[in-house]
C-alpha cells in the first residue's frame, strides 16, 4: 500500500473514531441529563413522609390533598395517623412524624412551644383561615328574650332556658378534652364568671352536636361552642337559624385582644390553619417546604366537603374521590403549586 493510500485510510479512521467518540458522549450527556431532570422533577424521590391529623374525619380531606401534593414530589406517603392534637406536636418534634396540616394559630400554640416551638419544629403557611369559633344559641330563643351576649348567661333564669338535665344551669356543647377548645372554654368559664349558672359538657363532640341538632329540631333552646370550616354552620346557620353570642371582654391565657374589624367579639381570636413539619426534616426537604407555604385551601371547599362526610361519604375511598375531584376542578391551581415546589428543589 502507498503512503498517500495509508495516510488516507488513518484520517478516515480517524474521523470515524471522533464521530463514535461524540455518539457516545452525546449518549452520555442526555442519560445524564435524563436523569438529573428526573431528580429535579422528583426531588422527594425514595422519602418517606408521615402526616398527622387529628381524630375528626372531617379533617382527613385536607390532608389527603397534601398527600396527593407530595406524591407528584416523589414523596412516599405512608398512611395517615389519626391521634390528638398534643400528641401529634410531640410526635412531630420528636422526629416519630413528618407533618401536621391541621395546626390551628393561634389556638394550638400551648402544644407548639410544649413539643419544642421552634427548636424543634417548623409553623409555616397560611393552609385554610380565617376561621371563627364561638357560642351560639337559636334564634328564636335570642330574639325572644333578647340574648345577645354571653354574660346574660350569667343571670339564672337566662340560663334556665337552656338547661336540659334539670339542674336549673344551662348545658353548653363543648369539645373534645385534647383539642384545645375545651381549655378556652374553661378559661371562659371563669373569666366570664359563668360556672354558678353554665355547666361545660364535654365529650363526642360529634355525639353531643347530633344530640343538639336534634333538640333544635324539636324547637327546643339550643346552646354550643363551634367553629369554622365545619359542617355544623351549613346545618344551623348563623342569622338564619341560630345567633352568635357576643362576650362582654376578651378573655384568653395570651391576654390577646379577640375583637374584630367590626367591632364584635366572639372571644375567640380568629385562627389560620397552618402545616407545623419536624424542622430537621424541612431543612432537607425545601421543595415539600416550599408546597406547605404556597398551598390554600377554601373555607368554603372544606365545608362542602364536610357536609359530604356528614352525609354518609366518610370512607376513606369516598374522601380519596373528594379528594381527586377537587383536584381535577382545581388543576391549573395544583400545578402550579407542583411547579413552585420544584423550583423550590433547584435554587
Amino acid at each position: 500500500m502507498q503512503s498517500t493510500e495509508r495516510f488516507n485510510l488513518i484520517q478516515k479512521t480517524q474521523r470515524r473514531f471522533r464521530w463514535a467518540s461524540a455518539l457516545v458522549l452525546a449518549a452520555l450527556f442526555l442519560t445524564t441529563g435524563l436523569a438529573t431532570a428526573q431528580t429535579d422533577d422528583l426531588p422527594g424521590k425514595g422519602i418517606k413522609v408521615q402526616a398527622l391529623q387529628g381524630p375528626l374525619a372531617e379533617e382527613t380531606f385536607q390532608t389527603m390533598l397534601v398527600n396527593s401534593a407530595l406524591e407528584k414530589l416523589g414523596y412516599e406517603t405512608q398512611p395517615i395517623k389519626e391521634v390528638a392534637y398534643p400528641t401529634a406536636h410531640i410526635a412531630i418534634g420528636n422526629g416519630d412524624a413528618t407533618f401536621l396540616a391541621v395546626h390551628w394559630d393561634p389556638l394550638h400554640q400551648d402544644y407548639y412551644e410544649n413539643a419544642g416551638g421552634d427548636a424543634k419544629l417548623l409553623r409555616t403557611g397560611q393552609y385554610a383561615g380565617p376561621a371563627a369559633q364561638g357560642y351560639l344559641i337559636d334564634k328564636a330563643t335570642a330574639e325572644k328574650y333578647k340574648i345577645t351576649n354571653i354574660d346574660q348567661l350569667r343571670d339564672p333564669a337566662i340560663a334556665k332556658l337552656f338547661d336540659h338535665d334539670g339542674d336549673g344551669k344551662a348545658d353548653l356543647t363543648g369539645c373534645d378534652p385534647g383539642w384545645g377548645c375545651e381549655a378556652m372554654i374553661e378559661h371562659h368559664m371563669d373569666g366570664y364568671k359563668l360556672r354558678p349558672t353554665v355547666t361545660h359538657v364535654q365529650g363526642s363532640y360529634s355525639a353531643l352536636i347530633a344530640d343538639t341538632i336534634g333538640r333544635y329540631k324539636r324547637g327546643e333552646p339550643i346552646l354550643y361552642y363551634t367553629w369554622t370550616p365545619y359542617w355544623v354552620s351549613s346545618v344551623l346557620v348563623p342569622g338564619k337559624d341560630v345567633v352568635w353570642l357576643q362576650v362582654p371582654h376578651s378573655s384568653n391565657p395570651q391576654n390577646a385582644n379577640t375583637k374584630l374589624a367590626d367591632g364584635s367579639d366572639y372571644g375567640f381570636s380568629v385562627n389560620t390553619t397552618r402545616f407545623v413539619v419536624n424542622r430537621a426534616w424541612a431543612e432537607k426537604n425545601p421543595a415539600a417546604v416550599k408546597l406547605f407555604e404556597v398551598m390554600r385551601l377554601p373555607i368554603a371547599d372544606i365545608n362542602a366537603q364536610n357536609e359530604r362526610v356528614r352525609n354518609g361519604q366518610g370512607s376513606q375511598a369516598d374522601i380519596a374521590r373528594h379528594t381527586a375531584g377537587w383536584i381535577k376542578y382545581h388543576q391549573q391551581v395544583f400545578d402550579g403549586w407542583i411547579a413552585q415546589a420544584r423550583a423550590a428543589a433547584n435554587r
